[in-house]
């Protein structure tokens, strides 16, 4: 048995098709979605991530302001912009890209941002309606992995999932929207035991460590869905996911490979809730 890949790229190209066709309308309509992203610093990745969402951008259609402010920017003057791009009523979407400088609190930075700008789907504003059910902008990159598990066919409804990794970012929320698509959740995490176990027994199997190769064959189910976040530099100098890839696809019924599987599906996402933002706005 080989697992059928989940092809990331081309879903995300899907997304963003149906993103230009809402911008379209809402042009017609004189609304021009914006998205304003702050890059504060000079790190290398967060300068790549930049540049791909600017393209994202251009290919639907939306506009894109992106704010360089150098390394020594302080907090105060980080929290200034942010006020600058809240009030412009022409901005719908405010991305502040992490990680920061050491200075700045990213805490009390993202929750600057106005929820209904809050496009990255962080803001505790938006975090807390998305625990209740209420209307919000849900984080990209857990929106896209549930978008990657509807792609197969699978029904997520009476699934057992589980979800390695409890970030704020992607472990927890992953774990809240497959909750809401009425999966069976369980939350793994370092101070696990019996990971191995748990895992085996995934219908749904997200990992979201941190660690190349964290998650081996035999932590698999046979015909589990398995969604790959991880994102590894490898002594090899090449982009490693969290799941030995290899050893998983001779089990897995739907794997994400990596690269090319949840990272275009991330920033899909954004464009989407970009021009949510711009629609609710015009309201």
């Amino acid at each position: 048995m080989s697992a059928t890949r989940i092809d990331g790229t081309a879903l995300a190209a899907q997304v963003k098709a149906e993103a230009a066709a809402e911008v379209k309308e809402l042009v017609s309509r004189g609304i021009h979605p914006c998205l304003a992203v702050i890059l504060v610093g000079e790190d290398p990745a967060s300068q790549v991530y930049v540049r791909g969402k600017a393209r994202d951008c251009a290919e639907c259609g939306i506009e894109s302001r992106v704010i360089r402010l150098p390394e020594s920017t302080t907090q105060a003057q980080l929290l200034d912009r942010i006020g600058e791009l809240a009030a412009d009523e022409s901005v719908h979407g405010i991305l502040v890209q992490l990680p920061l400088p050491r200075q700045i609190d990213e805490a009390a930075i993202i929750d600057a941002i106005p929820p209904e700008k809050d496009v990255d789907g962080f803001s505790p504003v938006n975090v807390g309606r998305m625990q209740t059910g209420q209307p919000c902008f849900l984080p990209c990159t857990p929106a896209g992995c549930i978008r990657m598990i509807q792609s197969t066919g699978v029904s997520i409804d009476g699934k057992r999932a589980v979800v390695v990794g409890r970030s704020n970012i992607v472990g927890k929320p992953a774990a809240l929207l497959l909750l809401e698509h009425n999966a069976t959740v369980t939350i793994c995490h370092s101070h696990t035991q019996n990971l191995a176990e748990i895992c085996a027994g995934a219908d749904i199997l997200v990992a979201a460590v941190g660690r190349q190769g964290f998650i081996t064959g035999e932590m698999v189910k046979p015909g589990a869905v398995v969604i790959d976040v991880g994102i590894n530099r490898g002594a090899d100098g090449k982009l490693h996911g969290d799941v030995d890839f290899a050893a998983a696809s001779e089990k897995a019924a739907f794997i994400t490979p990596v690269p090319g599987g949840v990272g275009p599906m991330t920033r899909a996402m954004l464009m989407k809730n970009t021009v949510q933002a711009a629609a609710r706005q015009a309201k």
